[in-house]
């Protein structure tokens, strides 16, 4: 990555402002296509080849394609942690950023628009199943991110540090475990994923999957590289906190376009009257955000970022927690769907006055 550091670096200190905002801008929209052009590419072959090999799809529907739709937020995330490598200065804010921006948006931004097309009626085993396992690993999250996050690092930084991915990615496997498992003792609640996968050759399959996955870490390149350097030239421009800054584009707009799978695929199964799917499609992809992306990124290397990840993950949790005590109302309709987008419009705008030094941090 020192080289595209280094690049740019030449475009925002001897291009023009506008020219460079351009490139930066185009690179970030080029890397979200990639992003969910080339998941959906990679999940559908992928899926292919494991029916296959005689892998039910019912379990390929757990599996690989509940992970695939993480594949944009892993594939940034990993490649801002990377980029961290060999600099203990480095922040991860876009890593970090995009994970916990994606869990918000997926409830008030995917969850919001899916109810106000469809109420959501909910079942006894969502919140006996889904609900306490989301709320379990999100309060993980927290805990590791603001308890455990000093240690070992620059003080006053916060950290998802490597033994904490690791326990992260065991938690993974127990959890798609849990899943394979309880699919077999319910097969009626997952015959829904036998339809998603279209059939294709197997040598189609293969080279798909080995386009889709570069097309992925391309992506997740290019979103890296043009959120860093237009944080970094906003910044410069603004007199504004380069962190900050750098928080504020993870936290909204890669976060926002690598929940786009997951918000195309809410709507549509609103609409066709899935309604469950889509509460399903938004507790799966949270937790699979936490432990299947968080997990492996901070393997790679430790996730640090500043002291505005604590507000950051007090209010993923405070929503997720939101969300729970409404569940318990049976249902999800227009008015909680206005709620959650007014809820999200005044996080966006929380996040512009805490990156213009409204809020100072902590």
């Amino acid at each position: 990555m020192g080289f595209l550091d280094d690049w740019s670096n030449t475009i925002q200190n001897s291009w023009p402002t506008a020219v460079a905002y351009i490139l930066f801008l185009v690179l970030l929209v080029i890397g979200i296509f990639f992003l969910v052009k080339f998941c959906d590419l990679f999940v559908g072959a992928a899926s292919n080849i494991a029916v296959k090999m005689h892998i039910s799809p019912m379990i390929v529907g757990l599996t690989v394609v509940a992970m695939g739709t993480s594949c944009p937020e892993l594939a940034v995330s990993v490649s801002d942690s990377i980029a961290c490598l060999g600099n203990p200065l480095a922040q991860a804010n876009v890593a970090l950023g995009n994970v916990v921006g994606s869990n918000i948006a997926n409830i008030l931004l995917v969850l919001g628009f899916s109810v106000i097309f469809t109420p959501i009626i909910i079942k006894k085993s969502t919140l006996k199943k889904e609900f306490p396992i989301l709320l379990v690993i999100s309060l993980v999250l927290v805990f590791f991110g603001i308890l455990f996050g000093t240690s070992g690092v620059i003080t006053g930084n916060y950290a998802i540090l490597r033994w904490e991915g690791i326990i992260l990615c065991v938690l993974m496997v127990a959890y798609i475990a849990f899943l394979v498992v309880d699919a077999k003792r319910h097969p009626e609640e997952a015959m829904q994923e036998d339809e998603s996968i279209k059939p294709m050759k197997l040598w189609v399959a293969v080279v798909l999957v080995i386009v889709g996955a570069v097309g992925i870490a391309l992506g997740g390149e290019f979103v890296t590289f043009g959120a860093k350097s237009l944080a970094m030239k906003t910044a410069s421009l603004a007199g504004w906190d380069h962190n900050l800054t750098e928080s504020l584009v993870g936290l909204t707009v890669v976060a926002v376009g690598t929940s786009l799978p997951e918000l195309v695929t809410s709507i549509v199964a609103a609409k066709k009257g899935q309604n469950e799917l889509a509460l399903g499609n938004v507790i799966g992809s949270n937790i699979f955000n936490i432990l299947f992306v968080l997990g492996i990124a901070s393997v790679v290397n430790p996730l640090t970022t500043g002291s505005q990840i604590v507000v950051d993950l007090i209010i993923m949790m405070s929503i997720t927690l939101l969300l729970f005590g409404l569940a318990f109302t049976k249902k999800l309709g227009k008015k909680t769907g206005f709620l959650f987008l007014a809820i999200y419009v005044l996080y966006l705008t929380y996040l512009i006055l805490r990156t213009v030094g409204v809020f100072p941090q902590f």
